[in-house]
Order: C-alpha cells, then sequence, then structure tokens
C-alpha cells in the first residue's frame, strides 16, 4: 500500500527537512535496531498475576491517592510494556506515579484547555469502534496555538477523558487521525518530543489502533525508515488507509459501524465538529472526573495496607537504579511510533528511537 505511491516530491522534501528542522538526516544516526525480532514474552494468566504480585511487592504500600492508578489492571499494561520485566515496569510504574502527583492531570478541567479544542485538532468522537473502545479524532492540520506546554496539557485532558469514558473491560482506545490540509507548516520537533514522553511513559497500552487517514506522500520515507527500529507490537497498530484505496473500505468497514463513522473518513454519518456541543460533553464528563478517581480500588489478591496518613513525600518512588536492567528512557523520549504518526502537527523526531508500545 505505502510503496504503490508516488515519491516525486520527496528528494526536495528532504532537503528541506535537513535544512530547517534536520530530521531525516539525523534519524537513522540514532537508531537501535529493535532486538526482539517479534519474539514477545507469552505467559499464562498464573505467570502475569505472578509478575503483577511481584511488580506491587517492589512498589511497595501506596498512599490512597495513588493506589488508585494501581489495580492489577494497570500494573499488567506497564508490565506488557516493559515485555513482563519487572524492574523496568517498575522504574516506568513510580516515574508515572511521580508525574501524576506533579501535573495533576485528573484535576485538568474543560474551561482551562477550551481554547486549545476550538478548531476541532483533537476531540473524542461520540461514536465507538465495534469492540466499544473510544475514538479520539486528530487533525494535524488544525493546529491553532503556538504553546507547547499548552497543546501538551490538553492532549493530557484528552487522553484522561477518554479513560473516563472506557467501558468496563476495555483498557485502550482508537485514534483516526485526519491528514487532510497536512503540510510541512504543522511539523513542530519540539511538540513531538514532548508528545512522544507523555504518551510513550505515562500512558502505556493505551492506545488499541491508530488510523492515519490520507496522510500525505512525504510521510511514507520516514515510516519506512523508522518502522524495522520498532517492536512489531507498536507498527503492528498503524494502519495507513487512503480513501481512494479499494482495500480501505474494507478496513474501515470492519472496525466500525459505518452509519455512524464520520463522512471524513469514509461513513455515512453526518456528524460534524460542533465546540459549543462538545463543550457541554466535556462539562458534564469533567463532572465524573473526580468521581471516577476516588472510587473503590478493585480487590487484590494481596491487599496491601493503606497508608491514608503517610505524606506523599515520604513515600518511595525513586527510580530503579540498576543501569544494566532498566531501560534510560528519560533521555530518550521518541519510543512509540504512534506518538510520531498521529498527534497535530507532527512529524517524525530527529534522534533517538526505543522499543516499548504506547
Amino acid at each position: 500500500m505505502l510503496l504503490g505511491r508516488s515519491w516525486e516530491t520527496i528528494p526536495p522534501l528532504i532537503n528541506q527537512l535537513t535544512i530547517e528542522k534536520g530530521v531525516f538526516g539525523n534519524m537513522s544516526v540514532g537508531l537501535k535496531k529493535s532486538p526482539s525480532n517479534g519474539l514477545d514474552k507469552h505467559l499464562t494468566s498464573d505467570e502475569q498475576q505472578a509478575k503483577v504480585n511481584e511488580l506491587r511487592k517492589l512498589i511497595g504500600p501506596l498512599p490512597d491517592k495513588l493506589s488508585i492508578y494501581c489495580s492489577d489492571v494497570s500494573m499488567s499494561r506497564y508490565l506488557r510494556a516493559r515485555n513482563w520485566n519487572v524492574k523496568k515496569a517498575s522504574k516506568m510504574l513510580k516515574d508515572s506515579l511521580k508525574w501524576r502527583l506533579e501535573y495533576k492531570p485528573e484535576e485538568i478541567r474543560w474551561e482551562e484547555v477550551a481554547h486549545e479544542a476550538e478548531t476541532g485538532k483533537i476531540y473524542r468522537s461520540t461514536s465507538i469502534d465495534k469492540h466499544g473502545r473510544p475514538v479520539l479524532v486528530m487533525r494535524p492540520s488544525r493546529q491553532n496555538t503556538k504553546s507547547t506546554k499548552g497543546q501538551i496539557k490538553y492532549l493530557v485532558y484528552c487522553m484522561e477523558n477518554a479513560i473516563v469514558n472506557l467501558p468496563p473491560g476495555q483498557e485502550q482506545m482508537v485514534w483516526l487521525i485526519d491528514f487532510e490540509g497536512f503540510n510541512l507548516s504543522n511539523i513542530s520537533v519540539k511538540l513531538t518530543r514532548e508528545t512522544a514522553h507523555v504518551l510513550q511513559d505515562r500512558y502505556p497500552e493505551r492506545l488499541g489502533l491508530a488510523i492515519l487517514y490520507n496522510p500525505p506522500k512525504f510521510f511514507e520515507p520516514f515510516w519506512m525508515v523508522v518502522k524495522p527500529f520498532l517492536e512489531p507490537k507498536t507498527y503492528n497498530k498503524v494502519k495507513f488507509v487512503y480513501s481512494d484505496d479499494v482495500s480501505a473500505k474494507k478496513i474501515m468497514e470492519d472496525l466500525f459501524d459505518m452509519d455512524q463513522l464520520e463522512s471524513a473518513f469514509g461513513g455515512k454519518g453526518d456528524i460534524s465538529f460542533d465546540i459549543n456541543k462538545y463543550a457541554e460533553r466535556m462539562r458534564e464528563d469533567d463532572k465524573k472526573m473526580s468521581s471516577f478517581w476516588t472510587r473503590g480500588n478493585p480487590p487484590l489478591e494481596s491487599p496491601q495496607p493503606a497508608l491514608t496518613s503517610a505524606p506523599i513525600d515520604s513515600i518511595n518512588l525513586g527510580s530503579d537504579s540498576d543501569a544494566s536492567d532498566v531501560e534510560k528512557t528519560d533521555c530518550s523520549p521518541y519510543q512509540g511510533l504512534e506518538l510520531e504518526v498521529t498527534f497535530p502537527g507532527q512529524q517524525m523526531p530527529d534522534t533517538n528511537f526505543g522499543k516499548s508500545a504506547i
């Protein structure tokens, strides 16, 4: 599907990006080929639970404010992201808990980010896929602000909102990325770097599938360069779909109710983004946020004592220091390809790619 498309615009684009961003010229230098060859660990349910229990023991007792984020299901996501390596998952989870304490993503409210949403660059669709997963629609060409900090805050708000709307038993979401109108002016390497760091390290295994709808020709060479250096479970989540391709319709029909899907993605739905109606939905969802993150924890097989009165600063959330066992994710934020191809206004970053999945 990729190789059959015209590449006549690639050479001038590469030259431009090399001069302006240093993107393509430095890309291959920092890449490290994925060592897994697709051989991810396949554990039995008992083995998985044993890993969860081991991770819980390594994390130690937590106050109620943090324990809500450490259900068995949540810990399993961190373990899967680190291929069931408990020490690596422990570092990742501890860093994420620290981030939640400092950034307080669950406390972000619509009024704080409403200006970022005005153009519909990211929003949660009213429809879901056939697996019940919420759908985040992203339109890179509709970037409307300059502040990286504000853009990341809105991204985090959208992720938290999608999580609140996950149905029981579902942990993942779908991203629909519409590249209509996308051009070089939408590229921001800095924002890509920040986006990659937040999504990869703070929301592991939340992405079920990313559909790139009608990406421009100049996007393809970057994908072809990066793909061999990524974990198969990561790049297998990314699907290129072109409206003029006969197989595209089947891909979309297998995933969505076409009567409900937006017409921009080949569906029959006449829904269009309306900022006023969307604002009403988000304000209602904001009311659910507090109760969602203070709900009772599911019972654990080996309950840990709650430290409701312990000061948070006294809890040991220090990162594991064994360099031989722990991936150095802090200095390599480009660790999930889905990040590079989905967030509005983004393109492939210009240096190291790691090897963990969203």
